[in-house]
């Protein structure tokens, strides 16, 4: 199954994810070199700057998805204010790997 995790930053965090994003990076590089990174990427504000984060994973359960996530070195680093997680069905634009 896929996880949709809807996160948002703490206000005025932008050094913390900055700080934690090169760990950041290479842990969602590990997940797609083993399969589980359907894909990723940060919400951006009015000034371009990142607000928050969309990560999709594939896992066997909600649990296990929030379980990989918790090893995320933002969520570490207590960068987010809010973190959603919610079962997600890919229709549209799937890509062939999904």
């Amino acid at each position: 199954m896929l996880v949709a995790f809807i996160a948002q930053d703490r206000p005025n965090h932008l050094e913390t994810r900055m700080a934690a994003r090169p760990d950041h990076v290479a842990f969602l590089d590990k997940l797609n070199a083993e399969g589980t990174l359907a894909f990723a990427g940060p919400f951006l504000g009015n000034d371009g700057k990142p607000t928050g984060s969309l990560v999709v994973i594939k896992a066997d359960s909600v649990e296990a998805a929030q379980a990989v996530m918790a090893q995320d070195p933002y969520a570490k680093a207590g960068l987010f204010e809010t973190v959603e997680a919610s079962a997600w069905n890919w229709v549209f634009n799937k890509a062939d790997a999904f």
